[in-house]
């Protein structure tokens, strides 16, 4: 099960223009951008880390969707 709410993934793919949305859909959907989210934190931690902070940044996010 996923931590991101089924709602705003439901409404996001409404607004890309599907009429209804099964909850399969929401999940898979859900699923895929935590695994993504995933994958951009681990990188941006990395890039803090090499920087030498412990704190990460919205450019250690940009830094990191831009290597992945």
């Amino acid at each position: 099960m996923s931590e991101i709410p089924k709602a705003p993934i439901a409404r996001i793919i409404k607004e890309s223009g599907a009429e209804r949305v099964s909850e399969d859909a929401k999940e898979e959907l859900a699923a895929y951008l935590e695994e993504v989210a995933r994958d951009v934190a681990k990188e941006a931690n990395k890039v803090a880390k090499v920087a030498k902070r412990k704190t990460v940044k919205a450019d250690d996010i940009k830094l990191a969707i831009k290597n992945l």
